[in-house]
C-alpha cells in the first residue's frame, strides 16, 4: 500500500526522531489522532522512562505518556534499524550554535546519516529543527540520496517547523496550526495530509524554504522585539522612568503595538540561538543582518547590566560582591516550566560567582541543574525558608514563577534586585528593592 493511501486511511506509522520538547508532545498527538508511533532517542534513560509511563518533562504533567504506555500502539527504541518499520520519519532533534555563533548541524547530519542507512523507498521524511533556509535542500537531500534512493520518485522530503512553546496552557501542538513546505509537490502534499490526520490546522507554503524562512521570521520578530524594550528598560532606568509602567501605557493602545517585556537575558532555544541561522545564511549571500545582529547584542549584554546593578547596589549598603552571598531566584528561562535551556540564570550565576561573591540558587521547578555544553554549575536548590533568605545579601529575581509568594520574599529579604517587575506591586517590604 502506498503511504498515500496509508496516511489516507490513518494506518501509517510514524517514526519520531528525538523525544524531547518538541518530539515527545508530537509523539502524543499523532498518537491521539490514533496513528501507531515508534519514537527513536540516543538517550536510553528516556527509553526505559517511557516504557514505565514516566513523563521526563515535568510541564507536561506526570500522566503526559501514562496513555502510550499502554498501548500497543506506541512504543520507544533506541535501535534507528526500526526505522525501516516507519512510513513517516519525523526529525525532532537540536539544532545549538557553536562557540563563534555560527549553527551547530552535527544532530541534523548525523540522524540524517542513520536514515539514510535505513531508508527504503515509499517514506517520507520531515525535519521539524528550526535552521536557515536551504538546510533540507541542501544538507540533508544529499546525505538521503547516498541510499540510492531518489527523492520525489522513491522517498519524500519536506519541513515543517515546531512551534513549541513549553508551559502554554491555551494552545498545544494539535491547535498550533501547522506549517509544512516540500521539496516538491508531492512532498509537500503528503507532509499536509500527514499532519493533518492529527494537527488542526495546517498551512501547505510552496516549498522547505518558504516554511524553513517563516520560522526563522517569527523568531526573530521576537528577538528584535525584545532587544528594543530591554535597551528601553536601560534607557529609561539611567533617566528615572519605569520601564513597565510605561509599557502597560503603550499597551493600551489597541493598533499598531505589543506588548514585550524586559528581562535577565534570553533563555529557551528559539530566540537566543535561530536569529544567527539567518545569518549565517546572509553572510553566504554576502548581506549584512544589522537588526539581528544588533538584537543580539543587546539581549546578550542583559546578564551583565544585571550583574551591574547588583554590584552598585550591594555598594550602597556598604557591602563589597566579593564578600556577599547571592541567591538567584529561578533557573529555568521562563516561569513555570522546568526547562533550562539557554537560560540566562546560568551567565548572572556564572557572572557574579566571577567577582568572587558566593552563589545560590532557588527554582521550585529544577532540582539540580541541568547538564550543559556551555556552563558547569552544578549546586542543587537550595530550600527557601525565612532563615536561608535572610542569610543572603541580596537575592536576584530571575524567573517570576507563579510558585513564588513575593510579599513573603520581599518581608525576608534583605536586597532584591529585580528583573522581571514582579516587586512593583508590592506595598510593603523589608528589603531594599532594585530594578534591573
Amino acid at each position: 500500500m502506498s503511504i498515500q493511501e496509508l496516511i489516507k486511511k490513518r494506518e501509517a506509522t510514524v517514526g519520531i526522531v528525538g523525544l524531547g520538547y518538541v518530539g515527545l508532545p508530537l509523539a502524543r498527538t499523532f498518537f491521539r489522532a490514533g496513528l501507531k508511533v515508534m519514537g527513536f532517542d540516543v538517550d536510553e534513560q528516556k527509553i526505559v522512562q517511557l516504557a514505565e509511563g514516566k513523563n521526563y518533562l515535568k510541564h507536561l504533567g506526570a500522566d503526559f505518556t501514562k496513555e502510550m504506555a499502554a498501548s500497543e500502539r506506541f512504543s520507544a527504541t533506541g535501535d534507528f534499524s526500526k526505522l525501516k518499520q516507519c512510513d513517516a520519519i519525523i526529525l525532532c532533534v537540536p539544532t545549538p550554535l557553536n562557540r563563534t555563533l555560527n549553527p551547530d548541524l552535527s544532530f541534523v547530519e548525523d540522524t540524517t546519516e542513520i536514515i539514510s542507512k535505513h531508508l527504503r523507498a515509499g517514506q517520507l521524511v520531515v525535519l521539524e529543527s528550526t535552521t536557515y533556509p536551504g538546510t533540507t535542500r541542501e544538507v540533508m537531500l544529499p546525505i538521503l540520496e547516498k541510499s540510492g534512493l531518489k527523492v520525489n520518485k522513491d522517498f519524500y522530503l519536506a519541513y515543517s517547523p515546531e512551534r513549541e512553546d513549553p508551559g502554554r496552557v491555551d494552545a498545544n501542538t494539535k491547535t498550533i496550526p501547522k506549517l509544512v513546505g516540500g521539496l516538491d509537490s508531492t512532498s509537500g502534499e503528503l507532509a499536509r495530509a500527514l499532519y493533518a490526520t492529527a494537527i488542526d490546522t495546517v498551512v501547505l507554503t510552496s516549498s522547505a524554504e518558504i516554511a524553513e524562512s517563516a520560522k526563522l521570521l517569527e523568531n526573530i520578530y521576537r528577538s528584535v522585539n525584545i532587544a528594543l524594550v530591554n535597551e528601553m528598560k536601560v534607557i529609561l532606568g539611567a533617566l528615572g522612568i519605569d520601564v513597565w509602567e510605561v509599557i502597560d501605557a503603550a499597551a493600551t493602545k489597541p493598533f499598531g503595538f505589543q506588548a514585550f517585556y524586559p528581562g535577565p537575558g534570553l533563555g529557551g532555544h528559539c530566540i537566543p540561538i535561530d536569529p544567527f541561522y539567518l545569518s549565517y545564511k546572509a553572510r553566504e549571500a554576502g548581506q549584512i543582518t544589522r537588526f539581528i545582529e544588533l538584537a543580539g547584542e543587546i539581549n546578550r549584554a542583559m546578564p551583565k547590566y544585571v550583574v551591574d546593578k547588583l554590584v552598585l547596589a550591594l555598594n550602597d549598603k556598604g557591602k563589597a560582591v566579593s564578600r556577599s552571598r547571592v541567591l538567584v531566584l529561578g533557573l529555568a528561562y521562563k516561569p513555570n516550566v522546568d526547562d533550562a535551556r539557554e537560560s540566562p540564570s546560568f551567565e548572572l550565576v556564572e557572572h557574579i560567582e566571577e567577582l568572587g561573591a558566593e552563589v545560590d540558587y532557588h527554582d521550585p521547578h529544577i532540582p539540580v541543574p541541568p547538564k550543559t555544553r556551555e556552563h558547569t554549575f552544578s549546586k542543587p536548590s537550595i530550600e527557601l525558608s525565612e532563615a536561608t533568605l535572610g542569610s543572603y545579601d541580596a537575592v536576584v529575581i530571575a524567573t517570576h514563577h507563579d510558585a513564588y509568594d513575593w510579599n513573603w520574599i520581599a518581608k525576608h529579604a534583605q536586597l532584591i534586585v529585580d528583573t522581571r517587575g514582579v516587586m512593583r506591586s508590592i506595598k510593603s517590604t523589608g528589603a531594599d528593592l532594585v530594578s534591573a
